[in-house]
């Protein structure tokens, strides 16, 4: 296993193996959203006190997960990055951040139109909306630190530094509506003792998560390959793979 973790940090082995990675993860996303999209939009039963208006959580809440998700698995990337200097780590952190932006500001706006019907509002400056703001926030601030320093390698190390010191901001939007009164809903999936939500809805719900899952790690992998030929394209691997579609036409 470490082995392979090794080998995985290794610029040349890591952009051969992604594209057949990121080709079995990018088809399993299309089949799980297809089933996820249709057994919360037409399967699923309509709730009985919201009625239809509830089915945008298999677009919200999934949406609301992979922004803490992402920006965690930035922190842990920058932490790796600053401790060992793994340049595939920085890469991580840089290529993750425009993924986890959108992916949060999906939550706000799906989110506001959920809490309009539902609140009479479309915003409250509560805990959780204002911490998850804040989180758009600093994705957008690791997207401005990695765009405005010319070096990548010092751009990546500014942006690592900052995912590190906003990570204390990913408990306060998750356990926010338990450490104060908020509009926002409590939770009800990770109820395991007295779960809150039919199976029925459950299922979907699930199957969209881990299709947004897949979905980051699909796009992730493409944006890392491109970010690593820009940045190793006076490497003799890369000048080895541009070589290759020309040695490939002489043969035929």
């Amino acid at each position: 296993m470490w082995n392979f973790l090794h080998r995985f940090a290794s610029p040349p082995y890591f952009y051969r193996l992604s594209a057949d990675i990121a080709r079995w993860t990018g088809w399993i996303c299309l089949g799980l959203l297809g089933a996820g999209l249709y057994g919360g939009l037409i399967a699923a039963p309509p709730d009985y006190q919201q009625g239809d208006s509830y089915r945008i959580i298999f677009v919200h809440v999934p949406s609301a997960w992979m922004s803490l998700f992402i920006y965690t698995a930035m922190a842990v990337a920058g932490g790796i990055a600053l401790i060992w200097r793994i340049k595939m780590a920085e890469i991580v952190t840089v290529a993750s951040a425009p993924i986890g932006a959108s992916f949060t500001f999906l939550a706000l706006v799906t989110g506001s139109l959920w809490g309009k019907p539902m609140w009479g509002t479309w915003w409250v400056w509560d805990a959780r909306l204002t911490s998850e703001l804040i989180l758009l926030f600093l994705y957008f601030g690791v997207i401005a630190l990695s765009l405005a320093i010319e070096d990548r390698r010092t751009a990546s190390r500014a942006a690592a530094i900052l995912c590190v010191v906003g990570v204390v901001n990913i408990p306060i939007v998750h356990y926010s509506v338990e450490w104060w009164s908020t509009l926002h809903q409590g939770p009800t999936i990770t109820k395991f003792s007295a779960p809150s939500i039919h199976l029925s809805m459950l299922i979907p719900l699930l199957s969209m998560a881990v299709a947004f899952m897949l979905f980051y790690l699909t796009v992730l992998l493409f944006r890392m390959r491109c970010e690593l030929l820009e940045r190793e394209r006076h490497s003799r691997w890369v000048r080895e793979l541009a070589l290759e579609p020309e040695a490939a036409v002489r043969r035929v």
